[in-house]
């Protein structure tokens, strides 16, 4: 299988990036592929190894190692290496339903298991399933395959984001009839609405969502389930619901000075922005941070985003804050391959602050005391205060060590710690982490409602599952 000695006499070549002061002019995508021969050889390292780690999907350390959807990456990537790119096409997808979501967004766990990366490099696992998947399309493979058979059993999917799609593609191939309800304009969930453009081009999705309604999969938009469609009806019209409408309560931070504008969740703010881009009425120089200092409280992928928008939007000055400490540049005993690596990385935001401001923004083991604000109301800055661990290992405040900063706008990126109550009072439902189930036999639950806030690989794996789990059921 494969090149024997490809590992040993290539080494890895990532795609091209544009520099970061020419990206942030626009919010198109910013990675250029390699061309096709630079693209095979680099798929041409994969070892074959004994015990392929990238697709585990192991939880070791308390954290996934391996891809989570179990791709089957060792084969496809013989086969594109091979140049066989229907066959690399068809294992790609025996086990992901949008890889051209996954090989954009992942933060691609396969490549930091791979065995490879124990002693080199490891494989470009995800750009390699990026070449396969946009040239599928490029060559007519990924086209619309409607079932050639249906059965008369009907499924509504609450949420339109990759668990909810992953559950709707899995039923609709196996002959269900499944309708996708959404409370936005635009289908997609996260995808669309949270994730920028930039990082996830919205054509791409509205390029598969369309493949799957010339599958048969109905959409249904502007319909707020547990508002404007009661969900007795749809239990009244449906024979299985699977609710899959995500964790998107906001966790917020209640100090002094919270009452006011000019504070923003971190949610609120990418959804505006990219529907103003998607609307066509997104002004650079004129919008809620152009020339304004920003603070960002939180360090994660979601605060990263929110930190390149703000750049695109002309922002002044943009810090970040993290509760947490600074990672290690390198791995430490404890964090041992295959695990995931808890070091330092500096993502695309932060890589672009570093370029326009000459510095990283972020501010490691400090949080927020206070929203300090004048006698208008207006925000002015906020006071904020180290943070260490005491001897039991939890997070504690260091007095002594406050510290003003100035700025116009805050944004809050402390993650999510729930699905909204509202749908769930609605119909009275309570969720079960266990089995995709809730209190009531016809309601089933995927993705983040169920396991809270995570990767969009998993909520994917999670859809899948749930349509599954129904398709045995009923089997």
């Amino acid at each position: 299988m494969g090149n024997p000695t490809g590992f040993i006499n290539i080494k890895r070549k990532d795609s091209y990036s544009i520099p970061p002061k020419d990206r942030i002019k626009n919010f198109d995508e910013f990675h250029e592929t390699l061309p096709e021969e630079e693209r095979l050889q680099q798929a041409s390292r994969c070892m074959d190894c004994g015990v392929p780690f990238c697709q585990s999907g192991m939880t070791l350390g308390g954290m996934t190692s391996g891809c989570p959807l179990n791709n089957l990456i060792p084969e496809w990537n013989d086969s594109l290496y091979k140049g066989n790119y229907e066959e690399a096409y068809k294992r790609l997808i025996k086990t992901n339903n949008f890889p051209e979501f996954t090989s954009r967004v992942c933060p691609a766990l396969c490549e930091k298991s791979c065995t490879l990366g124990e002693n080199d490099t490891p494989v470009a696992s995800k750009e390699n399933a990026l070449t396969i998947i946009e040239k599928a399309y490029e060559l007519g493979l990924a086209c619309a395959k409607p079932p050639k058979i249906r059965n008369n059993i009907n499924v509504a999917i609450i949420g339109s984001g990759p668990s909810g799609l992953a559950a709707a593609d899995e039923l609709n191939k196996s002959g269900y009839n499944v309708t996708v309800y959404d409370r936005n304009k635009r289908l997609g969930g996260l995808l669309m609405n949270g994730i920028p453009n930039m990082k996830l081009d919205k054509n791409v999705i509205t390029r598969k969502i369309d493949i799957l309604k010339e599958e048969g999969i109905n959409f249904v938009t502007n319909a707020n389930v547990g508002k404007d469609v009661k969900l007795k009806t749809l239990l009244s019209k449906y024979d299985k619901v699977i609710l899959a409408i995500g964790s998107t309560k906001p966790r917020d931070i209640n100090v002094k000075g919270r009452k006011g504008k000019d504070i923003y969740f971190a949610v609120d703010f990418l959804t505006d922005v990219n529907d103003k881009y998607l609307d066509n009425t997104l002004d650079l120089k004129k919008n809620m941070v152009n020339n304004k200092s920003v603070v960002i409280i939180g360090g994660g992928d979601t605060g990263n985003d929110c930190v390149g928008t703000c750049i695109r939007l002309g922002a002044k000055e943009v810090t970040q804050l993290e509760m947490l400490p600074k990672p290690p540049l390198e791995r430490i005993e404890s964090n041992p391959w295959p695990q995931w690596p808890k070091v330092f990385k500096t993502d695309y935001g932060q890589e672009e602050a570093i370029e326009v401001f000459g510095k990283d923004p972020r501010i490691f083991k400090t949080t927020v005391e206070e929203f300090i604000r004048n006698d208008s109301g207006d925000l002015t800055g906020i006071r904020t205060i180290k943070l260490d661990f005491d001897e039991n290992h939890k997070l504690v405040k260091a007095p002594g060590t406050e510290k003003n900063i100035l700025c116009d706008i805050v944004i809050i990126s402390a993650g999510f710690i729930g699905p909204e109550e509202y749908l769930l009072k609605d119909g009275k439902i309570e969720i079960f982490k266990d089995h995709h189930a809730t209190n009531n036999k016809k309601i089933y639950t995927t993705g983040d409602s169920r396991m809270g806030q995570s990767l969009v690989v998993k909520a994917i794996a999670d859809g899948r599952e749930v349509a599954h789990r129904i398709i045995e059921e009923i089997i």
